[in-house]
């Protein structure tokens, strides 16, 4: 018997600060919305009222990095329930600007935090719940921080050197290494416009 094919639903882009998903959501919209998807938009840290208060705390002010965390999986706990498993359940398409591997990324590739909190953080929060498909937006650091550069006012993230972007893409890639099913690694050092074909290719055969 023939296993169903189950479509994804739950979509994560992901990258480096600079590294210019958000660029992308739109047209990712656009598509599934053509495909007659409901399309609920979303993003972390965020997404809800709770989030979007926590946000505000987690890219202004310092704090010990375990600290951090906890606050990120507090507003993706909030995240969850309320937008993402509700969305989910009736079948609309999820696509949210960071999700859990933002974390690995920033808080254990880059500040150290152990990844095996962030592991059981993860399983608490998320029970079962993965990105079904997780785009993964790599440039070079030297290309990321030039490009923030002559973006709006910096956050704490974006303030920060080339050593902490270094450690952020390493995480990003070595995560999309251990998870190559999932992941999608789209080369956006390129003109936009053959990064938005890569992006219309892997979306148009969900």
């Amino acid at each position: 018997m023939t296993a169903k094919f189950i479509k994804p639903k739950f979509i994560t882009l992901e990258g480096m600060d600079g590294a210019g998903k958000s660029t992308h959501i739109a047209n990712i919209i656009e598509i599934l919305k053509s495909q007659g998807r409901e399309v609920v938009s979303t993003r972390e840290p965020g997404g809800t009222a709770l989030g979007e208060r926590l946000r505000e705390l987690l890219l202004h002010e310092n704090m010990h990095a375990e600290t951090e965390t906890l606050l990120m999986f507090a507003a993706r706990r909030e995240h969850i329930a309320t937008v993402i498993q509700p969305a989910l359940m009736r079948g609309a398409y999820v696509l949210s600007d960071r999700f859990t591997d933002a974390t690995y990324a920033y808080q254990s590739g880059a500040k150290g935090v152990a990844a095996s909190k962030i592991q059981l953080l993860e399983q608490w929060v998320q029970g079962s719940l993965q990105p079904d498909i997780t785009l993964l937006f790599d440039v070079p650091v030297e290309v990321s921080m030039e490009r923030l550069a002559s973006a709006r006012t910096p956050d704490k993230f974006e303030r920060e050197g080339a050593d902490f972007f270094t450690r952020i893409r390493g995480a990003y890639l070595q995560r999309a290494k251990d998870n190559p099913v999932r992941f999608r690694i789209i080369d956006a050092n390129r003109p936009l416009d053959k990064v938005k074909k890569s992006v219309e290719d892997i979306i148009s055969t969900l």
